[in-house]
């Protein structure tokens, strides 16, 4: 069938079957599939939608369009498992999880991105580690998952490329919103990396993609529905993203605050659960525990007992950093020289914060990017950050700020007071739950 004729099919909200759907994907891969067609296509399955045997169609043609990692000839003694999350503000989980889950006995090729907007990216922070090759080949990428049980790495140019090029066209054409589309990019790169486990962290409210519970909601039930209805073993967390996540913002700053949970050292409370949760979740998936329960007991010990901690310290070293990264990672991850404290403007409780703003006002501090090519300043960021629900007086630090240049600071500042609503001494303010539902097939 020629390439507009499935277009127009979809355009007149018909379903499309697997084989028009692997044909479309596969000449987006050969290039027979022009760019235009692509952003017609793009735009049909926004307005009209697919259903569940056409997302997870896609999916696999998608995962099926590079290549796919088989990990028999590896011949792990574990399960090969993952964890995604939607993007968020302070979001460092996945620093910590993977190392955790590689303590408790499973394998994980964690395939992450960049930040771009407001919400922070996985390998931004892993590239702010001096001498990291946070993109190594595939084969790299098998010796070190196999020999030290994680690697946190970006996505090579040969897994699910179709993927790329679509979300190039969704871009520039307003389609980017697409929770068909959306679904089908985030879990093609899963399927590619061969997982027999998946555990996902869709992340609502005011510092997410998606502020609206009842939409992130959907989101999750449709990624869980196409991840297994594709043979992938999958759960979802919907946790919280009203304000950031644990104490930090940024990269370098981040990672000092990941290597700190490590090593059990001024741990954040939410920072924790989500982190214990997603592990207990993922563990339970994996078959490793018998209930999510016992997985986050099983993850708890092995954080306490430092196996946790020298997992994620020969991951760095075997991809080309630092051998001491947990025992001297201030002088491995050097922050920006200014600092300045924003005190807030009234005495009071903080009721809510506008995560989004504090997103942007890391970009602001050279910490994040407007657009995909735009370099970062890995030592710019926050910490000391304040939560909601704290008692501040004047006196009190909303966060500390660091960059590298006044003028930025001052747009920054400006966004993070903005941020802040503060409402009166001693009124009662009860935080959203950290861990909203569990989401299975």
């Amino acid at each position: 069938m020629l390439t507009q004729e499935i277009i127009i099919r979809k355009r007149s909200r018909e379903a499309l079957s697997a084989v028009e759907i692997q044909q479309y994907v596969k000449g987006i891969v050969d290039k027979s599939v022009s760019e235009s067609q692509i952003a017609a296509m793009c735009m049909a399955i926004l307005l009209n939608g697919m259903n569940k045997e056409e997302r997870v169609s896609l999916t696999m043609a998608m995962a099926n369009s590079g290549t796919r990692i088989d990990w028999r000839q590896e011949n792990l003694d574990g399960p090969v498992l993952d964890k995604h999350s939607t993007g968020g503000v302070g979001d460092k989980v996945s620093l910590m999880l993977a190392p955790i889950i590689a303590a408790c006995g499973g394998y994980v090729p964690m395939i992450s991105g960049r930040g771009l907007g407001h919400t922070g990216g996985t390998l931004d922070k892993m590239d702010s580690i001096p001498g990291y090759i946070s993109q190594p080949d595939l084969q790299k990428l098998k010796d070190v998952v196999r020999d030290v049980g994680c690697a946190i790495v970006g996505a090579t140019s040969d897994i699910a490329p179709a993927d790329r090029t679509i979300y190039a066209v969704r871009d520039v054409t307003g389609t980017v919103e697409s929770m068909d589309l959306i679904t089908a990019s985030i879990l093609s790169k899963k399927l590619a990396a061969g997982l027999d486990g998946l555990v996902l962290d869709v992340k609502y409210g005011s510092g997410a993609w998606f502020t609206d519970y009842a939409r992130t909601r959907d989101m999750a039930q449709t990624l869980v529905d196409v991840a297994n209805g594709a043979g992938l073993r999958c759960h979802a967390l919907l946790t919280d993203m009203n304000e950031v996540l644990g104490r930090t913002a940024g990269n370098a700053i981040e990672a000092r605050e990941a290597i700190e949970f490590l090593r059990c050292e001024n741990i954040d409370a939410r920072l924790r659960e989500v982190t214990l949760g997603l592990c207990g979740e993922l563990l339970m998936i994996g078959s490793i525990a018998e209930s999510a329960a016992a997985g986050y007991a099983m993850a708890e010990r092995h954080l306490h007992d430092g196996r946790a901690a020298s997992f994620f310290e020969r991951m760095v070293h075997a991809l080309g950093g630092p051998a001491n990264i947990i025992d001297d990672f201030p002088r491995h991850l050097p922050l920006a020289p200014l600092t300045r404290e924003i005190r807030a403007a009234r005495a009071g409780v903080i009721k809510a914060v506008d995560t989004r703003k504090i997103g942007i006002a890391v970009i602001e501090l050279g910490g994040g990017r407007r657009l995909a090519s735009d370099k970062i300043d890995h030592g710019a960021g926050l910490s000391g950050v304040a939560a909601i629900g704290q008692t501040v007086g004047t006196t009190d630090p909303l966060c500390l700020m660091i960059g590298r240049d006044e003028d930025s600071m001052r747009r920054a500042e400006s966004l993070i007071r903005e941020a802040y609503i503060i409402g009166d001494p001693g009124e009662a303010v009860i935080p959203s739950p950290l861990i909203r539902e569990s989401i299975i097939p």
